[in-house]
This record gives C-alpha cells, sequence and structure tokens, in this order.
C-alpha cells in the first residue's frame, strides 16, 4: 500500500472476553481514528461510536505519539478497543496508511478524533453506501459543536472560475449562490443526497478493497489535501 511506513509503534492491547461490537469477528466497517494530544476528544469519540453503533465494527485507535498521556488514557477507559502508540508522528495520512493495512472489514470508515457520533450516524452511513454502491465513497453531514452546520464536509473540484470567483470576493458576496460559490455548493444544506466531488477525511468512508486499488492517501501530503487527491484519483476508477 502506499505511504506504509516501518516506524517503531507500540500496540497495546487486552483480550475481549466476550468478543464485544468494538472488536467483531466480522467486521462490516473498520472505523479508524487518528489520533494526536486530542485526550478528551478522542475519548468523547470513542464512547459515542460505542454507543451509537449497532453495525458489526472493529475500532482501532492510532495514536501519533501524542505527550497528553492520549495512549494510556484510551488504553484504561477502554481495554477492549485496539490500540496503536506510535512512537514517531506520522501526520494523518501515514497514519491513516498504517492502520489500514491492520484492519479487515469491508468498509473503512475514518473518523476524525473530535468527532461524536450522533443518532446512529455510523449506522445510517453504511445503510447509504449500500442503497449507492456505485459511488464506493461516501461522507455525512457534518455539525460544529453548537449543531450549525459544518459545510466542510465535502467540496468541490477547484476551477478556474472557482478560483476567480474567490479572488474577485464573488464567493463571500454570494455564498449561497451555487453559481458563484461552486466549492462550497453554494446554500445545500447537506439535508439531501447528492454527488460531490470531494469528501472531508474527517468522516470518510470507502470500500476498504477500493481504498487498497487506490493505494490509500499519497503519503506526500501530511495533513489536508489527502482526501481531495484521493477522491479526484477515485474518480479515474468511475467513483
Amino acid at each position: 500500500m502506499r505511504g506504509q511506513v516501518n516506524q517503531p509503534t507500540r500496540t497495546i492491547e487486552v483480550k475481549d472476553v466476550a468478543g464485544l461490537a468494538a472488536r467483531a469477528a466480522h467486521p462490516v466497517v473498520s472505523i479508524i481514528v487518528v489520533s494526536y494530544n486530542t485526550r478528551e476528544m478522542t475519548l468523547d469519540c470513542i464512547r459515542s461510536v460505542i454507543a451509537e453503533t449497532r453495525t458489526p465494527y472493529e475500532l482501532l485507535v492510532y495514536d501519533n505519539a501524542s505527550s497528553d498521556g492520549s495512549a494510556e488514557a484510551i488504553a484504561h477507559a477502554f481495554p477492549t478497543i485496539r490500540l496503536v502508540a506510535g512512537e514517531v508522528n506520522h501526520g494523518f495520512a501515514r497514519a491513516n496508511n498504517i492502520a489500514a493495512t491492520m484492519v479487515s472489514g469491508e468498509y473503512l470508515l475514518l473518523l476524525n478524533p473530535d468527532t461524536i457520533v450522533l443518532d446512529g450516524g455510523i449506522d445510517k452511513l453504511l445503510r447509504f453506501a449500500r442503497r449507492r454502491p456505485a459511488a464506493r465513497i461516501w461522507g455525512g453531514r457534518t455539525l460544529y459543536g453548537d449543531r450549525s452546520l459544518n459545510p466542510t464536509n465535502c467540496w468541490g473540484r477547484m476551477s478556474l472560475w472557482s478560483v476567480t470567483s474567490q479572488a474577485l470576493g464573488l464567493t463571500r458576496l454570494f455564498h449561497d449562490s451555487g453559481f458563484f460559490n461552486p466549492e462550497g455548493y453554494g446554500g445545500w444544506q447537506r439535508d439531501s443526497e447528492r454527488e460531490v466531488d470531494i469528501v472531508t477525511g474527517c468522516l470518510f468512508l470507502i470500500e476498504r478493497t477500493f481504498w487498497e486499488r487506490l493505494g490509500g492517501f499519497d503519503p506526500v501530503f501530511t495533513m489536508y489535501g489527502e482526501e481531495a487527491d484521493l477522491c479526484l484519483r477515485a474518480r479515474a476508477y468511475g467513483a
């Protein structure tokens, strides 16, 4: 897989006494959370995954050499999940590439550590993927902490017109216009199904075999831009 690196890591695992949902024997989805100095947010994220997800899944947390005690806190609070404590900060792209080689689900779900799963969101996203298999990459509606819309969950590809519109200030003046704000899809509230160019890496669902075919994230990206690159490469395969 592209981006796989062989760096020292510590895998912290405690034997699962009953095969709980977080370590399903045959997971439908492998949830990967890459953390870096986000101890409390990561703990809240894990709690929400466990509370809100009923589809058989495995959860792997890859900690990027945090200095805030994240790995120790996660191991203490959730002894049944798989935790890899990296000794080097690989960045978002490489850490996800490494973690993806350690899981076995039909789907991969990349989930940011500052994310809280609401209302069975992962189960709903998987049902959506089953209904729209041709997409091969799927995302969902994300909200800020005050429950207002976070429109960065997806965006359109950059074009000469979108750059010109931004440079002239038209995107800011006519933010809700799909014509003047094509990258942001205008005033779309992300409350309906539609095809998009790029899905954000904070909630990124993809078939595992398709991820492997694409070679994962390009390791030239440390953080930011890797999901855009992957989504645009996926277009060449009909996604």
